[in-house]
């Protein structure tokens, strides 16, 4: 979604898809609350990462457009953030506090690792 994109509407976007998630995994609102969250945070995360002469208009955060630093330190914080929300509340707490957070950075690299295979394979923006 580019930069500049309402918060509710990102935020409605991000219910529905956790929401859709959680039918089919049967969650109870797990996803949805954890999707919802990180789309909350992202605008302000964005406005701590901009560049020096700000984000052109309409522009989406991809490797293409902004570096593979840029990226990496758009999307671990963001990745691990959905994980250990939507892991700890399935834990129902910190009862299990070291293998919830194992299982929080495992899986935040291995969805990273998987959306930087994305973001190469199939490039967005200008750097097409």
């Amino acid at each position: 979604m580019p930069v500049e994109t309402n918060p509710l509407i990102l935020m409605a976007i991000g219910f529905v898809m956790g929401f859709t998630v959680d039918l089919f995994y049967e969650s109870m609102g797990l996803h949805a609350f954890a999707c919802v969250l990180v789309m909350y945070v992202r605008n302000y995360w964005l406005n701590n990462l901009t560049p020096q002469g700000g984000y052109d208009s309409s522009a989406i955060p991809s490797l293409a457009l902004n570096g593979l630093q840029w990226f990496m330190v758009y999307m671990t914080p963001m990745l691990f953030l959905h994980h250990a929300v939507l892991f700890y509340m399935e834990a129902g707490g910190f009862g299990m506090f070291w293998f919830t957070l194992w299982k929080t950075i495992t899986s935040t690299f291995f969805t990273l690792f998987v959306i930087l295979i994305a973001q190469f394979l199939f490039p967005s923006g200008r750097g097409r």
